[in-house]
C-alpha cells in the first residue's frame, strides 16, 4: 500500500511539475497584464503597473505584458520568453505587437521580447538599453516597482513612434553631422600637426606635434556628445505614463500574437 502512494505521487509529480523550475505557467484566469508568480511585488505595485498597461493596450492595442517568475529551470531565458509569448498569444494575431517582459527572480535574470510587429519599433539594441540602464540597475538596489515602471515607460514612447529608433540608434543623427564632426577632427587636429611638423623641420623646435589642453577638452565633449546621439541615455527618463494613474475596466485577454526572437536581456 505504501509503495502504490509513492508511485502515485511520483505519478502526479510528473504530470504537475513545480512550477518555476523549468515549464510554462498557464494563462492567467482572469487574464491580466501584470502577473507575478514570485511574490516579488505589493498588491498596491502589481495594480498600478497594471492599470498603464491596460490604458496603453485600450488605446493602442499593443499588449505589454510583465511576467515574474522564480526560475525559468534548464531553458535560456529568451528561448523560455519567446515560448511564454507565443503559448500566451500576447499581442494581435494580425499584427504581432505584443511584448513581454520575463524576470526569473532566482536567476537573477531578464529579457525583453518583441512580437513581429514591434521588432521595428524596439530593435535589439533599444531593449537591450532599457535592460541595461532602467531595469538592471533598479533590480540590483531592490527597487523592482521602479525599474520596471520605467522600462514600460520607455516601451511606451519607442513602440508610440515618440523615439524613432533609426534616429535613436544612430551615434550621428544624419550624414551632415558626421561630415562636420569630420570637419572638426580636420581643423583641429590634422592641421595642427601638419604645421608643427613644418614647424619641426625648418626651426628644429615649435611644439613638436602637441595638441593645447582646449583643443584637447573641445574633442572629448564633441565625442561625448556624438556618442550619445538624439535620445542618449535612458538612465534619467520618465515618460508621461508614470506613477500608474490610469482607471478603467479590466484586460479583456491576449489576442494571439507571435514572436520571432526580437529582444535583449541582462542580468543582476
Amino acid at each position: 500500500m505504501k509503495n502504490k502512494a509513492i508511485l502515485l505521487s511520483l505519478f502526479i509529480f510528473q504530470l504537475f511539475p513545480l512550477f518555476g523550475q523549468g515549464d510554462f505557467p498557464p494563462v492567467p484566469s482572469p487574464p491580466r497584464l501584470v502577473n507575478d508568480f514570485s511574490n516579488t511585488l505589493s498588491g498596491d505595485e502589481i495594480n498600478r503597473l497594471e492599470r498603464k498597461l491596460i490604458a496603453y493596450n485600450d488605446s493602442t492595442s499593443t499588449q505589454v505584458t510583465i511576467v515574474m517568475i522564480r526560475s525559468v529551470g534548464p531553458y535560456d531565458i529568451s528561448d523560455y520568453a519567446f515560448q511564454l509569448g507565443d503559448k500566451w498569444g500576447i499581442g494581435q494575431k494580425d499584427r504581432d505587437n505584443g511584448l513581454l517582459i520575463l524576470a526569473a527572480m532566482e536567476d537573477r535574470k531578464v529579457f525583453i521580447a518583441t512580437g513581429y510587429g514591434l521588432e521595428g519599433a524596439i530593435p535589439d539594441i533599444l531593449a537591450k538599453r532599457i535592460v541595461d540602464q532602467l531595469i538592471v540597475p533598479n533590480f540590483r538596489m531592490g527597487n523592482y516597482y521602479d525599474g520596471l515602471d520605467k522600462a514600460t515607460d520607455m516601451v511606451f514612447k519607442l513602440a508610440s513612434g515618440e523615439y524613432k529608433a533609426d534616429k535613436v540608434t544612430s551615434s550621428g543623427e544624419h550624414g551632415g553631422a558626421i561630415v562636420f564632426f569630420l570637419l572638426i577632427i580636420f581643423l583641429f587636429v590634422i592641421l595642427p600637426l601638419i604645421k608643427n611638423k613644418k614647424d619641426n623641420n625648418n626651426h628644429m623646435g615649435g611644439k613638436g606635434g602637441n595638441i593645447d589642453l582646449f583643443t584637447t577638452i573641445m574633442l572629448a565633449n564633441l565625442l561625448k556628445g556624438a556618442g550619445k546621439g538624439k535620445f542618449g541615455d535612458f538612465s534619467s527618463g520618465r515618460g508621461s505614463f508614470g506613477g500608474g494613474g490610469f482607471g478603467g475596466g479590466g484586460f479583456g485577454g491576449f489576442g494571439g500574437g507571435s514572436f520571432g526572437g526580437g529582444g535583449a536581456g541582462g542580468s543582476w
